[in-house]
């Protein structure tokens, strides 16, 4: 029977593969649906002082939080590995508190389960995707980041734990499905890592499990999807709740609770009290009152998830090429407000991002030593690779490769599965 699996933990969604005949399937995780978003809700609402909060995972959480249940929705979890917040624990409503490792382990725990109904048996072995650098620039921590997941893992009954790059793993994905040997740059852009890597692919090397020699260069840096979500929240939603704005003396007011809002996992740093108090006496910092109003609303009634949530509908709207202009609803700040945003502000909000997610695919080919005519082949893989802006900028770094185009969420998961395989054989 089957004993093992393999989970691709991403930052904005998450997918299981088990083995299946010769190759992997992956596990309904909601109904219909091989992935589900890396979200997790703390429900409070009406529970005794004893009682443990209830769970609700993936599109559930999401509903509860807009439902306006009471309780804390947590997204983005894989960002806090190797962060400071790893060790720390945070409020979840109603003078509850958990830890920040046992909130990523929970979510693994439920992922197991599901992975368990459908397999008919106990999973003790498990492959785990990792980014290329979950930290950039700081080894130490990335290394720190490896360990806390697999603590998370090891937690939640796995015994055997082994890990996989996520671009090496969507080569090993693209590479069930040519005949002949290539060599392939893997861009695997998601909610939190952008990540390359040259690898050498094809018929004959399938069966070899060590492929270490056929991983030329690996490169990756830590922005992607997240990091777009919060420059267009910057960029197009915050200016009308005093981000940027001029005070009275004529500077600029203080961004960081701007900053705070815009990023998953620090949104409810803003809405402890002493930072409320602290907001709420800033009101002389503001030549336009109505901004540091719309700012108060945002923090009093905590609708910084969903002021994130609507810089990630615009950003899929434009990515989906909804229209010149995307409209975006503020009327629950203020009734009557509203922004917009299209294709031209948004390259502008994330260019520099942007250039930086090119430069590192260039940074990979100099790893190599190799020149871009050498590649016959880009593979993209990632939620973020459906942002044409940025695929188009990476193309054309390799005007004479093949573009090829994975499932965007399914194809780390498949990749991981076959090299799970591969391992526990």
């Amino acid at each position: 029977m089957t004993s093992f699996c393999a989970i691709d933990f991403g930052t904005s969604n998450s997918a299981i593969a088990l083995p299946h005949g010769a190759g992997v399937r992956l596990v309904e995780l909601e109904a219909g649906q091989g992935t589900m978003p890396t979200a997790l809700f703390y429900a409070v609402e009406g529970l005794a002082a004893h009682e443990d909060p209830h769970r609700y995972y993936g599109r559930a959480a999401v509903a509860a939080y807009v439902e306006g249940i009471e309780g804390r929705l947590m997204r983005s979890m894989k960002s806090i590995l190797g962060s400071t917040l790893a060790d720390q624990a945070t409020e979840v409503g109603a003078g509850r508190s958990v830890r920040y490792l046992d909130v990523v382990s929970g979510y693994l725990r439920h992922l197991k389960a599901l992975a368990e109904q459908e397999a008919g048996a106990r999973l003790t072995r498990v492959v785990l995707g990792r980014p290329v650098f979950f930290v950039d620039d700081d080894p130490e921590r990335d290394a720190k980041a490896q360990a806390v997941l697999e603590q998370a893992a090891r937690a939640v009954g796995f015994a055997e734990v082994h890990f996989q790059y996520e671009p090496i793993a969507a080569a090993l994905d693209y590479e069930t499905s040519i005949d002949r040997e290539q060599l392939v740059l893997v861009a695997d852009i998601g909610g939190g890592t952008s990540d390359f890597s040259l690898v050498r692919v094809g018929p004959q090397r399938r069966t070899r499990l060590d492929r270490r020699a056929d991983i030329l260069a690996n490169h990756g840096v830590h922005i992607a999807g997240t990091d777009f979500d919060r420059h267009i929240e910057l960029a197009n939603i915050l200016p009308a709740c005093g981000y940027r704005g001029i005070g009275p003396n004529g500077r600029e007011v203080p961004s960081k609770v701007y900053f705070d809002l815009a990023t998953w996992h620090l949104i409810n740093t803003v809405y402890a009290p002493a930072r409320v108090g602290e907001l709420r006496q800033m009101k002389g910092f503001y030549a336009d009152l109505v901004q540091h109003r719309r700012l108060m609303t945002v923090v009093d009634e905590q609708l910084g998830h969903a002021l994130i949530g609507q810089a990630e509908a615009a950003k899929i709207a434009v990515a989906d090429g909804a229209g010149a202009s995307i409209p975006i609803d503020l009327s629950w700040i203020e009734p009557g407000l509203s922004a917009s945003v299209d294709e031209a502000t948004t390259v502008q909000a994330l260019d520099a991002d942007l250039q930086r997610i090119v430069r590192a695919a260039d940074e990979t080919l100099a790893r190599a030593g190799l020149d871009h005519s050498r590649v016959d082949a880009l593979y993209f893989t990632g939620g973020s690779t459906g942002f044409k802006p940025l695929a188009d900028r990476i193309a054309a770094r390799f005007p004479g490769a093949l573009v090829k185009r994975g499932d965007r969420f399914a194809s780390v998961a498949q990749g991981l599965g076959v090299h799970a395989r591969r391992v526990f054989a």
